[in-house]
């Protein structure tokens, strides 16, 4: 169920293949033992135009979108083990951050829940 959206600079993809990016997140939420196994999921959407304080820096940021019902510290666990991945593949990025939202069980809803 949990949704893991990494917005970045164009740029990242020509420093790591994407597939490889992907996966790192994903075995890194998986090894927290937060979620269910196959559960997880991981996109990438690059940007070509964007401006970081009137710079092109490269950036990444993750928007991890979760089930309710986990603590602050382990949300907070999962954030800094994310981040620290990303920054161990990219060391020279200056930008790299998460942010982690709860959905709420009583509004979530998807298709095998609909008759």
């Amino acid at each position: 169920m949990p949704h893991f959206v990494i917005d970045c600079s164009q740029n990242i993809l020509n420093k790591k293949a994407p597939n490889e990016i992907i996966q790192r997140v994903y075995d890194t939420a998986e090894a927290t033992d937060l979620f269910e196994a196959g559960d997880i999921k991981v996109r990438i959407n690059p940007f070509e135009y964007y401006t970081i304080g009137n710079t092109r820096d490269d950036f990444m940021h993750v928007f991890a979108n979760i089930m309710e019902g986990r603590s602050i510290p382990e949300k907070k666990d999962l954030s800094k083990k994310i981040v620290s991945e990303l920054k161990s593949m990219f060391p020279e990025v200056p930008i790299i951050s998460i942010n982690i939202r709860d959905f709420e069980k009583a509004t979530y809803c998807n298709k095998s829940m609909v008759g």
